[in-house]
């Protein structure tokens, strides 16, 4: 088992100092040096630099020499001496001769700002762009790989950066995506025509993304199949020839970049391709298929759109109520809060919750005349007290029974609707009835009832994983329609026409049929509608 990774634990104290925002001014100003390759600044140079950084408050001295050696002493600068310089007093020394750099946990630390800053900047999305991306990177690697020229490692090594980096881009958007539809579920107290847009606005959104998602993660698991019939330690070696490594002696960058790759291959294939249950990292072998994430994008995109439904009902039904149990109870909770002493408290209780005197204090003996008026209550018989009363608050009173109905009328009502749904079940299965494969746009004009039928049957279709043939079978809830689905090759467009307005689709190609003893009676209905 992998252990987890230790950060060094004076790593980020600077941030949690008095002066945190002086130390991190100064990171800043290291970093921005950085960026113009200048390695080394004395204290007279940091100070100029943090007005570039945005700090404008005058810094003395004795601050920010303090500020420096803070740092060195947390392992994020080093401390250099300047040989070349010369010096006549400590002072002098201090400002002219010492030089101050970012070790490689200051790098570290800079750079572990910089990310939290942007990511709490930053805005999840779903792009499609980036799926299309990797497509083509894959493709381009693929290429590559046929070229045995080693003149083209250069161009390996830059295409397999780039879709490591989509890959990262993919996962860390999706994963900041899902943060904040979640944060947006949880939200309360929503304006209800604010949550209607917002609502509007990611349902179109997850919409659009879903839209073709299944036929793009078919495209990246095939062109990833195509990479790794070249094998990935093939590439790996390419890339690694390409990326011109530093070649010091006594150390080795090769082994941890390569362990590196391969850990982003295998996140790569876990997102994409299709594979059985065995992991190579971990080790487990559950036997089963393992699903790639991009699949599971459907499900989440479905799962987020009924929560938003959902909402939108929380919302609109709390709107409908002039109050809610939790906003009584929690004005009840000031109310308690607020009372000026105990009793009051008490009088409170029983007022909101009735729990006082006993509703059933009124009830008597069936025989009054055997018990003295003078026996306290405490020494009676008990009384008999009714389920009823204690939940309802009310007790039984017996009236004469009600009449029985005569319900052959409602039962006859009742078979000659059902009659009539099955004669119309049946009529619409017979004008969908083919006697072979046909495009949708040979159905011709359909009543909305087919219609409706039709739109059932592509949409379990469509719900079914194709075939090794690209062939999609579906069968109605009932199990007595069977409907074979392809698409169509040609890229062709229907236009399927009803009373109620037009449906505009993939011209797909469909075979829709009878199971089992009622094939005859409906391919022949089929027929008949055809020879219409």
């Amino acid at each position: 088992m992998a252990e987890l990774p230790r950060v060094p634990p004076e790593m980020f104290r600077f941030t949690t100092t008095e002066r945190a925002d002086l130390h991190t001014a100064v990171l800043y100003a290291f970093g921005e040096a950085n960026e113009r390759l200048e390695t080394a600044l004395t204290s007279e140079e940091v100070r100029e630099r943090l007005r570039a950084v945005g700090w404008y408050a005058p810094v003395a001295d004795h601050d920010l020499s303090g500020t420096l050696k803070q740092l060195a002493g947390w392992g994020l600068l080093d401390v250099i001496f300047n040989h070349a310089g010369t010096f006549a007093t400590a002072e002098e020394y201090e400002r002219k001769n010492l030089q101050y750099s970012l070790t490689r946990r200051g790098e570290a630390a800079f750079a572990g700002v910089q990310h939290a800053m942007a990511m709490l900047a930053s805005a999840g999305a779903l792009q499609t762009a980036v799926l299309d991306a990797v497509a083509d990177r894959l493709g381009e690697l693929e290429t590559l790989l046929r070229d045995p020229d080693p003149g083209r490692n250069r161009r390996v090594f830059t295409c397999l950066q780039e879709l490591e980096g989509h890959l990262d881009g993919l996962r860390n958007n999706t994963k900041r995506f899902n943060g904040e539809l979640q944060r947006l579920l949880r939200l309360e107290g929503a304006d209800l025509a604010t949550f209607h847009e917002v609502k509007s606005a990611t349902m179109a959104y997850l919409q659009e993304f879903v839209t073709n998602l299944e036929q793009r993660g078919d495209t990246i698991a095939a062109a990833l199949e195509g990479v790794e019939t070249h094998g990935v330690s093939v590439l790996h070696a390419r890339a690694l020839d390409g990326a011109d490594l530093p070649r010091t002696p006594g150390t080795d960058h090769a082994t941890p970049w390569l362990a590196a790759r391969a850990a982003k291959w295998e996140g790569l294939r876990s997102w994409f391709a299709q594979h059985d249950g065995f992991g190579a990292r971990t080790g487990d072998n559950t036997g089963e298929p393992v699903v790639p994430r991009v699949r599971q994008l459907h499900d989440v995109a479905r799962r987020a759109i009924v929560a938003l439904l959902q909402v939108l009902d929380r919302i609109t039904d709390s709107r409908r109520r002039s109050s809610s149990a939790a906003a009584d109870f929690r004005t009840l909770a000031r109310w308690f809060a607020t009372a000026p002493a105990e009793d009051d408290a008490h009088r409170l209780w029983d007022a909101a919750f009735g729990l006082g005197s006993a509703r059933h204090a009124h009830l008597g003996h069936p025989d009054a005349e055997l018990i003295p008026s003078g026996v306290p209550w405490s020494e009676a018989q008990p009384v008999e007290v009714s389920a009823l009363l204690r939940s309802r608050g009310r007790t039984e009173r017996m009236g004469r029974t009600g009449k029985v109905r005569d319900v052959a009328e409602l039962r006859a009502g009742r078979r000659a609707r059902a009659e009539k749904e099955r004669a119309e079940l049946e009529a619409a299965w017979a004008a969908l009835a083919t006697t072979g494969t046909v495009r949708l746009s040979q159905l011709g004009e359909l009543d909305h009832e087919a219609f409706g039928r039709l739109l059932d049957l592509l949409g379990r279709a469509l719900a079914e994983r194709p075939d090794a043939t690209g062939v999609r079978r579906a069968v109605t809830s009932d199990g007595r329609v069977e409907i074979v689905l392809r698409a169509p090759g040609d890229g062709a467009v229907a236009v399927l026409c009803t009373s109620e307005g037009w449906l505009r689709g993939p011209d797909y190609l469909i075979d829709v049929r009878a199971l089992g003893d009622s094939h005859a009676g409906v391919s022949a209905a089929g027929s008949r509608a055809a020879g219409a």
